[in-house]
């Protein structure tokens, strides 16, 4: 059953908590929309708190928190990171708990979250809503980043690919690099069916790559916790950055697993969606290669697919 409760919570004030009986998840009140803790309940946070804060000239001090956040690409220094500080109103709404931030006014767009919780399962159903108060249309994506805690695992899946038949040479792949990405870097393990990117504390270096997911699935391992995101994939849309729906980013610090929608016009008045359904597992064993990815990982994700929506 799912609960919330007003709450105080360290240096990110009041809060909300909601739960059900197995995994707990705060929202914050003075900023956001912004999940600052998921986790099981009385255990360590899988999200990254971060204390960091960027000035944005003219438009006053950025601060990531760290968390799950919601965007919207493609991204720009201004639209993407406006400070998010004001006020969020949280309202349950019975079968789900809505957060609402105010219209953005240098955008005209604002952002909504509807978080639902499986009734007896360590599962969360994320809607992410962006709404076009303009009097006019806007090109945009949905785009949702989780800050992961330092020292894990992420698993990146790659489409499904055969031997070629004759005449026959489909391209089946989208990846992407961004200037500062370098794939020397050892904290990446290129395998046939997936990339393996281990987060290591002790290098600072900011590495980013982007791929088209079309299983709609990526992973987080650490400490024998494995974090699940699903999500939508359309086929034949346009996606942000060349062509990606799943991106991550990491420093030593945290690894952030981001999902995009497809690219949209959003009319006046109109909103578009993009939805994330989260599972938490315990004891499993490490993922170092493509089998453990096909023995350990390909079953939880048909399992949730199975049970989600609930």
């Amino acid at each position: 059953m799912q609960k919330m409760e007003q709450v105080s919570y360290k240096q990110f004030g009041c809060s909300f908590r909601l739960r059900n009986d197995q995994v707990d998840l705060l929202v914050t009140g003075e900023f956001g929309p912004r999940i600052i803790r998921f986790g099981f309940v009385g255990a360590e946070n899988e999200f990254a708190e971060v204390d960091f804060s960027l000035a944005i000239p003219g438009h006053g001090t950025w601060r990531l928190h760290g968390g799950h956040r919601f965007w919207h690409a493609p991204e720009d220094m201004i639209r993407t990171y406006l400070p998010d500080d004001e006020p969020v109103r949280v309202e349950d709404q019975g079968e789900f708990i809505r957060v609402q931030q105010p219209v953005q006014q240098e955008t005209g767009i604002s952002k909504e979250l509807d978080i639902s919780f499986a009734p007896d399962q360590p599962s969360v159903n994320v809607v992410h809503r962006l709404r076009n108060h303009n009097l006019w249309p806007v090109d945009l994506a949905p785009w949702a980043l989780s800050a992961m805690r330092d020292s894990g695992t992420c698993i990146l899946p790659l489409p499904r690919r055969r031997a070629p038949s004759i005449g026959e040479l489909p391209e089946t792949s989208t990846i992407t690099l961004w200037q500062f990405s370098d794939m020397s870097d050892r904290r990446f393990s290129w395998g046939r069916d997936c990339i393996r990117i281990r987060h290591d504390p002790a290098k600072a270096t900011p590495q980013k790559i982007g791929a088209l997911v079309t299983d709609g699935w990526a992973v987080y391992w650490r400490m024998g916790n494995l974090f699940l995101k699903t999500f939508d994939y359309v086929a034949g849309a346009s996606y942000p950055d060349h062509g990606c729906n799943v991106e991550i980013f990491f420093n030593d610090r945290f690894l952030e697993l981001e999902t995009l929608g497809p690219f949209t016009r959003l009319a006046p008045g109109a909103s578009v969606e993009h939805r994330e359904t989260w599972r938490l597992y315990r004891d499993i064993p490490p993922i170092t290669s493509d089998e453990d990815v096909s023995d350990s990982i390909l079953p939880l994700v048909e399992q949730l697919r199975v049970e989600a929506p609930w």
